[in-house]
């Protein structure tokens, strides 16, 4: 019998909660990315849907709520559960997080499947451990409430498990109702979007052609190419998307393509592109006429964009290879009609996709990545042409890195400015997300999409 626990035995085909425990504990101990590691484990274990729904349930809701489980576990694991080792954690709180948060699994059950895979990882010591704290807790349940007597910051980061300089950070920037309402929505399960190929098929027939299969679909309000999917499964794993009709992208991020507002004939520079969607989407905007170069900084990215393009049918998108901030040695100055710097940021926008972002970060992380945003922004601006709009664009909601960084950059360089015109899909979008500079901040609670900040910058001289 195993004493390690730390990963199922091979040849032996593990169960969705088995599954979970080992992405749980890799990410924990190794560092490793939940989504990466989750859809390495969902490939090998070849679960049946329902149980590879359970799985990917439990790994993120178990990493959502960290921070509240443990909370709530250190009550009943009297040496603590930093004591424990990782994989015995990672079964506790994924079993803590059934009990709190999944009604439909009966409690009986989540208890018999921990004990069963403590009994078959560890001693009969940890399978005893295991089962005597998850009964105490169905005996007390009632009593895992958060105290009412907290500080705001304390009671946001518990109750919907943010850590607390986070919070605190969000408290200072947005008030603590918006902090807390951004808090809240990181926990919620993302919206299914996709965005519709329109050199291929129209929103509307795309949409009769979902309702038809049985697919609750209805469009987006807040871009004309997206459809939201309430019901119908991946949409990756479907013909529409195989043979280029749709891509799989978050509304927020559909709207960075439709701000660079490109014209058929237009030559445009994506300058981080992988994997590929927004190089895509403006190529789609432009019926396929003209030129979008769109580079990255890896080759095996370059391919992702290749596919990307040819499952498309597109053939305007050029894919090169090299670091953006060498982009002005490949190009001469006023090269481009238009720019995309959809730059490399802390992510702090996107929470709700990839949970344990929240935990890795550290304050320094946001000040470290603004100066390398700030140096990309600065290279690759001379490459526009005058009267040319550049499109600066973060998956964050950190001021930092969003408009006193373009701020800053306007200030430095006067022959830059905010365009007189803007996007007429932002007329809307102001009523309900932030106006911020030259820029709109969309948080993640606004539309229930991906938190993300736009800036139209225009060059005048």
């Amino acid at each position: 019998m195993s004493n390690n626990g730390n990963k199922t035995s091979k040849g032996h085909k593990p169960t969705a909660r088995e599954l979970a425990v080992d992405v749980l504990t890799s990410v924990e101990q190794e560092g490793a990315y939940s989504n990466l590691q989750l859809n390495v484990g969902l490939q090998r274990a070849s679960l049946i849907r329902e149980d590879a729904a359970l799985a990917t349930e439990l790994v993120y809701g178990t990493i959502s709520r960290l921070n509240t489980l443990d909370y709530f576990l250190n009550r009943y694991v009297s040496k603590g559960m930093e004591k424990l080792q990782p994989w015995v954690r990672s079964v506790l709180r994924m079993s803590l997080y059934q009990l709190l948060y999944l009604d439909r699994i009966p409690p009986h059950a989540v208890v018999n499947e921990a004990v069963n895979i403590a009994k078959k990882r560890g001693h009969q010591g940890i399978s005893g451990m295991v089962n005597g704290v998850l009964r105490n807790i169905l005996r007390s349940k009632e009593e895992l409430v958060i105290p009412e007597n907290l500080s705001p910051v304390n009671r946001i980061s518990l109750q919907h498990s943010h850590p607390k300089w986070l919070v605190e950070r969000w408290i200072e920037l947005y008030g603590e109702t918006v902090a807390e309402q951004i808090c809240a929505s990181n926990n919620e399960p993302p919206s299914v979007s996709v965005r519709v190929n329109t050199t291929m098929i129209s929103r509307e027939k795309m949409i009769n052609a979902m309702l038809e299969n049985g697919i609750e679909a209805v469009p987006s309000p807040l871009t004309s190419e997206g459809i939201l999917v309430r019901s119908g499964g991946n949409m990756a794993l479907t013909e529409w998307y195989r043979d280029g009709w749709l891509s799989v992208q978050d509304e927020s991020s559909m709207l960075v393509g439709t701000a660079v507002g490109p014209v058929s004939g237009m030559k445009v520079l994506d300058c981080c592109a992988a994997p590929g969607g927004k190089s895509a989407h403006i190529a789609e905007i432009m019926k396929d006429e003209g030129l979008v170069v769109a580079n990255d900084l890896y080759p095996h990215k370059q391919n992702l964009i290749r596919e990307q393009a040819e499952r498309l049918g597109l053939e305007s998108i050029e894919t090169v290879v090299g670091d953006a901030l060498e982009l002005k040695d490949r190009y001469s100055e006023a090269s481009f009609d238009r720019i995309l710097l959809d730059a490399p940021c802390s992510g702090l926008g996107v929470i709700r996709r990839k949970p344990d972002l929240k935990w890795a970060k550290t304050p320094e992380d946001i000040q470290g990545i603004a100066a390398l945003q700030y140096e990309l922004l600065e290279t690759v601006a001379p490459l526009l042409q005058v009267g040319g709009i550049l499109v600066y664009s973060t998956c964050t909601i950190e001021p930092e890195e969003n408009e006193k960084l373009v701020a800053r950059f306007l200030d430095n360089h006067p022959q830059f400015g905010i365009p007189v015109e803007e996007p007429s899909s932002w007329d809307d979008l102001r009523q309900v997300a932030l106006p911020r500079g030259s820029g709109i901040q969309i948080l993640p609670y606004h539309f229930s999409s991906d938190g993300f900040f736009i800036a139209r910058i225009q060059r005048f001289s």
